[in-house]
């Protein structure tokens, strides 16, 4: 009862409307009466003394105009009634309610994809692909030793909250605005070098008692389509072994390296996933392993116990999204066939399909990554069709000074690669042709 009485505190903007919508109601039952005495005995009587009073006038046309007015009076106090409330919820009025509404709605009905990286490649995935579905999960690394994640890692002991920052503004549903704010660096002082999203989630660390609950509070703050998880709580070291042999740890230490990478372990080595995680990838109808760098964004989440056993028994389709570009101290010279048996030697054959990008990248941008010791990734398609690999080629290319993944076409592209496989699938199902049973039935 309490809270119903707050509808109706100064200051609500409602009163007005509902006591509009009340007279409105009362003035179409007085309609309804001149209409028809018998309806409303006590109404009847009212209206008799009214029609006395406009002597000449047909009751009948009194009853109409009074009904009408009732009507429109019901409609524009509802009217003015939901639009005072929604003013309050939906403060930006740019999108039409009727729009939001189907947009949400649609977005539902979408595919469950899985994402599972870290770096600019994984945001970039998120960014399109939250456009046709809000049935996301954002499976991040938590190797991060670099950079604002690492001083917060090795000053408040929390996990790296780079990664996870990027995915949350990624998927926020008005992220323009969030990622100027979130992505804020601090150039001086003893902030110099910080995020501001990631001070937030070290701040929520604390007050949400953990960084899954940091991860949630700020998710629901972004109201972001989907949900983002870190692969696991446990503050974990990425180690490499190199091909002479040497041990290397830290991820910073490993992209740095210039030694062709042997493998990579994580430090324990025993650590386990969040169950949200794993039951997610068993729910999905596609898993996306990528883009990012291959032993620091992608292949560490496989590392973690029970991850890659549960994207091998999944039903999903499994995809990998390689690289455009190689990465100098850790993929210089692969090809795409080498990526996917980097993944293979170390969690096993757990994807079937990979997207690679087959447009052209200018000659300044390829010019400028060969400085730099980076090249165009070749597709072997004669290596990876014997691995039993699907290839999907398409123009993924952002047009800036970075060759990168572009959000809309990565997007796009994932959905035709779904809608596709699921044409595919429902051709190949076998056609059942009703036979009628050759002994005739009888009925009584």
């Amino acid at each position: 009862m309490t809270t119903l009485w707050k509808w109706f505190s100064p200051g609500m903007n409602i009163k007005r409307w509902v006591l509009l919508t009340l007279l409105g109601i009362f003035l179409l039952g007085l309609g309804l009466a001149l209409l028809d005495r018998h309806l409303v005995g006590l109404m009847g009587e009212v209206m008799e003394l009214l029609a006395n009073q406009l002597a000449g006038v047909p009751q009948w046309f009194i009853g109409i105009l009074i009904a009408v007015l009732g009507l429109a009076m019901i409609g524009h106090g509802f009217r003015m009634a939901f639009k005072s409330i929604m003013t309050v919820i939906r403060p930006d009025p740019s999108e039409r309610l009727v729009e939001t509404i189907y947009h949400h709605r649609s977005l539902k009905r979408g595919p469950k994809v899985v994402a599972i990286g870290g770096g600019t490649g994984l945001s970039s995935l998120l960014k399109g692909i939250k456009e046709y579905t809000s049935n996301i999960t954002a499976i991040v690394t938590v190797t991060d030793d670099g950079g604002s994640s690492g001083r917060l890692r090795d000053n408040l002991g929390i996990l790296p909250p780079g990664d996870i920052r990027n995915c949350l503004v990624a998927l926020a549903d008005k992220e323009t605005l969030m990622e100027e704010v979130l992505q804020y660096r601090f150039t001086s002082g003893e902030l110099g070098g910080h995020n501001l999203g990631n001070l937030l989630l070290a701040g929520l660390n604390d007050v949400s008692g953990g960084f899954d609950g940091a991860v949630r509070a700020l998710s629901k703050v972004l109201a972001i389509r989907g949900q983002v998880l870190p692969v696991t709580l446990e503050n974990v070291v990425l180690g490499a072994e190199l091909e002479d042999k040497t041990l290397v740890y830290g991820e910073c230490n490993i992209s740095a390296s210039r030694s062709r990478i042997k493998r990579i372990f994580l430090r324990p080595e025993i650590c386990h996933p969040l169950p949200e995680a794993l039951a997610a990838i068993q729910e999905a109808d596609l898993i996306i392993l990528g883009p990012g760098s291959l032993y620091t964004s992608v292949i560490p989440n496989l590392l973690v116990q029970g991850m890659a056993d549960a994207i091998e028994n999944s039903p999903a389709q499994k995809i990998y999204i390689c690289n455009i570009m190689t990465q100098p101290g850790e993929t210089q010279g692969y090809t795409a066939h080498d990526h996917i048996e980097a993944i293979f030697d170390h969690v096993g054959p757990i994807v079937d399909q990979i997207l690679v990008n087959s447009e052209p990248i200018p000659g300044r941008l390829l010019k400028k990554y060969s400085e730099k010791g980076a090249a165009p990734v070749k597709v072997d398609s004669a290596a990876l069709s014997k691995k039993g690999i699907k290839i999907w080629s398409k123009y993924l290319v952002q047009q800036s000074n970075l060759v990168r993944h572009q959000p809309e076409k990565l997007a796009q592209a994932v959905m035709e690669i779904i809608y596709e496989s699921k044409t595919a699938a429902l051709e190949r199902a076998p056609v059942k042709i009703y036979q009628p049973s050759r002994t005739p039935k009888h009925y009584p």
